[in-house]
């Protein structure tokens, strides 16, 4: 590996790549410093109020973080220290112990990655997002922490095997790819709403480069959905397209929203009026605490705006 990849690429054992360092500071951010323990304390303040508002909205919330690879397979790594207890994930979920409401609303994937962490692989080797079969322990995690059965029959949907290069291993001298298999889980849910830019994106052939501000809605008008709407603010595990948590949650509820953001739009979930509000984050980007100041709209028409001929 070149000396300059070095520093954000670690590689592990049998094929494992993880991420390090980078704008996020990976490895930083398993140390007891009173920086982490003031962005821990704002996350802990954060969580709070978006329960607390929520409530008032007679709306469940739910907050999924998404374990590092090094949280979950310190195992893999070779010549890397990692203390696991040092997890942001960990210490944040720990620090909830006088908030059982609340702790109760951040299912533990840490523990439920690390307890199958022996069984398939949870994450892509050569890539920093997880495997189907992670998605799967955090689907099933949610589900059952929002009281509805998951659809088991999404491990039997039409797949098939593929070469893929990870985020990771594409930046390897030689790059490093692997074998994954890829499922088409959608089936009953009907995406009824993709905003300009996610069409204007997918059109281009250009879904890949498209990030905060997509917004699609799906709906399921299958008897066996469960009735509830959810509106989901995530990231790139979440994701849009129809590969990775969000048409997992489409395949299981009548309707479902997706808005790449970790700050909250509350207008927007004000004008919506989920039954359930799910914030989905990676552990990485937990370096940063969210405002929760984002305005959808504003977004898009400023980000956006020339690239759509909306521009003023």
């Amino acid at each position: 590996m070149p000396d300059e990849l070095a520093a954000f690429v670690h590689e592990g054992r049998d094929g494992w790549l993880f991420l390090t360092a980078g704008s996020n500071n990976v490895i930083g951010q398993f140390s007891d410093t009173p920086a982490m323990k003031k962005r821990l304390a704002g996350w802990r303040a954060l969580l709070l109020a978006r329960s607390r508002r929520c409530a008032r909205l007679g709306t469940t919330y739910r907050h999924l973080i998404v374990p590092e690879k090094l949280t979950v397979y310190d195992d893999r790594l070779q010549g890397l220290d990692i203390d696991q207890r040092l997890s942001p994930a960990v210490r944040l979920r720990r620090s909830l112990v006088w908030h059982p409401q609340l702790r109760r609303a951040c299912p533990d994937l840490v523990a439920a990655f690390r307890a199958r962490r022996a069984g398939e692989d949870l994450y892509y080797r050569t890539d920093s997002h997880w495997s189907f079969a992670g998605r799967m322990v955090a689907y099933r995690a949610l589900c059952a922490s929002l009281g509805v059965a998951p659809r088991e029959d999404l491990a039997e949907r039409p797949s098939h095997e593929e070469r893929f290069q990870g985020d990771l291993g594409g930046q390897l001298l030689p790059p490093q790819a692997e074998t994954v298999r890829v499922y088409q889980l959608q089936r009953d849910a009907v995406r009824h709403y993709a905003s300009p830019i996610v069409e204007a994106r997918e059109a281009a052939g250009a879904i890949g480069t498209l990030h905060v501000g997509a917004h699609v809605i799906y709906r399921n008008p299958s008897p066996g959905a469960d009735p509830r709407r959810i509106v989901v603010f995530g990231d790139s595990y979440a994701h849009f397209a129809p590969v990775m948590l969000t048409i997992m949650l489409a395949e299981t509820f009548r309707e479902v929203h997706f808005v790449w953001s970790t700050s909250l739009d509350w207008r927007y979930i004000e004008r919506t009026l989920p039954d359930i509000l799910v914030t989905q984050i990676a552990e990485r980007f937990m370096f940063q605490v969210p405002d929760d100041t984002f305005d959808l709209d504003a977004y898009v028409a400023d980000r956006f705006g020339a690239e759509l001929g909306t521009d003023a």
